[in-house]
């Protein structure tokens, strides 16, 4: 069919034309545990930009055409519904023990840790050292593949290209940085305006050329990491330093989390990267907000746009997205020893579609904490200890066949999920 018989066809139709598409890119997921599949460099299958950009169509067709609370078509439930298995949540996150340890940055904290988009085994983290590692878990032995150095201060974040082929870091030497993940070259430095602490970094979903940076003088700024240029318009003022960031899935919201307890959030324009302040939510005075993650699908086919919230108020906080604002409302929150660290949780990645609905934060007592968000008592599926110090931030491979998550000692650990 052309791209203008796409373009005819009747909205309903088109849907469910993208969702068989995609259940396609599923099936090819599913066979990557087959040796002949992988070749001879062992499995690690880079998706082309084009298959997320058609995912993207079919979440705008979805968001457009059915209400909150609808079900999603249903060739894509089934699919993800093959792929997270037959199984209660205790069940599927139920973990055998560690699978490896990394250690190349002890005693200096690894802030965010985050396995490549539609990756099993290719895994990076950021470390105060002021260097970033990028881990290889398969063929074994793992083993660190290449270390990007060149900040000059410890680096606070990174973000994976949709593609993996770009990494973009954030550091306190007041640098952005762009990285070539092959073979660790820095494509280009992009220095902070004001000189200022650069605190946090994210991709626009939609435009990998664009990526949103915070600094410690308040300001979030736009930036195409193509020229290295500010986008007009594309820079706004918050209440304090801006430790977090987070777009929903259409890259429309942009949710930004200060140091003073605040999240804004913020209408993000696709043609020219103009930002408009819409909402702001005063969490609790004075608590730092360290980590926001949105999700548009919450659990059991239905919509229900969230927002996980690490704050320091000794709790985890679900808050479900209430319009098209960015409107924030309370919907649950779960007890973690959470005070001055900043620790970072995250939807665990094929939740949708299974009975029951998890979500992972490391937290300051040096444990992993598994909660289900739909179940009203007893919340914790599962506790994983193995961390000397707090555990800052903790990461799902595609497949939640493994889990990893850092410390603030600087240990990442590999964490194996039971195979029943």
């Amino acid at each position: 069919i052309s791209i203008t018989g796409l373009c005819l066809l009747p909205l309903s139709v088109f849907v469910d034309l993208m969702a068989a598409v995609w259940q396609q890119v599923l099936a090819v997921d599913a066979r990557c545990e087959d040796p002949r599949a992988q070749g001879a460099r062992g499995h690690r299958r880079s998706v082309s930009r084009g298959s997320y950009q058609l995912q993207a169509q079919m979440n705008r067709a979805v968001y457009d055409e059915r209400p909150p609370g609808s079900l999603v078509p249903t060739s894509v439930a089934e699919a993800s519904r093959a792929m997270a298995g037959d199984t209660t949540l205790s069940e599927n996150y139920a973990f055998a023990g560690m699978h490896h340890i990394f250690d190349q940055h002890v005693d200096s904290a690894v802030p965010r840790l985050q396995f490549a988009n539609d990756d099993k085994h290719l895994l990076a983290g950021c470390s105060l050292d002021g260097t970033l590692s990028i881990m290889t878990l398969s063929p074994p032995p793992p083993a660190v593949k290449v270390t990007l150095k060149g900040h000059a201060g410890p680096v606070t974040d990174f973000a994976w290209s949709l593609s993996n082929d770009i990494i973009v870091s954030t550091s306190k030497d007041g640098t952005l940085r762009i990285w070539n993940t092959e073979d660790g070259r820095c494509i280009r430095e992009v220095a902070d305006p004001e000189g200022s602490e650069l605190l946090c970094c994210t991709f626009q979903p939609m435009n990998n050329n664009l990526t949103v940076v915070g600094n410690s003088k308040h300001h979030l700024q736009v930036v195409n990491i193509s020229t290295g240029k500010k986008v007009k318009g594309g820079s706004s003022k918050l209440t304090g330093r801006v430790l977090s960031l987070s777009f929903d899935a259409p890259g429309r919201i942009l949710w930004a989390g200060d140091d003073r307890g605040s999240i804004f959030s913020f209408l993000f324009d696709m043609a020219t990267g103009k930002l408009t302040k819409a909402k702001r939510l005063v969490v609790h005075e004075g608590s730092s907000i360290s980590s926001i993650t949105a999700r548009s699908w919450i659990s059991r086919e239905a919509r229900d746009p969230s927002l996980l919230v690490n704050a320091c108020v000794n709790k985890l906080l679900l808050y479900r997205v209430v319009d098209n604002e960015g409107t924030l409302q309370l919907k649950r929150s779960f007890p973690i020893q959470h005070g001055s660290q900043p620790l970072h949780s995250i939807f665990c990645p094929l939740m949708s579609f299974r009975q029951g609905a998890c979500v992972v934060t490391g937290s300051e007592d040096a444990c992993v904490y598994f909660f289900d968000v739909e179940r009203n008592t007893k919340a914790i599926v599962n506790k994983l200890q193995g961390h000397s110090g707090p555990v800052l931030d903790v990461s799902f491979n595609c497949d939640e066949s493994l889990l990893a998550s850092s410390d603030a000692a600087g240990m990442v650990i590999i964490w194996r999920r039971e195979q029943k």
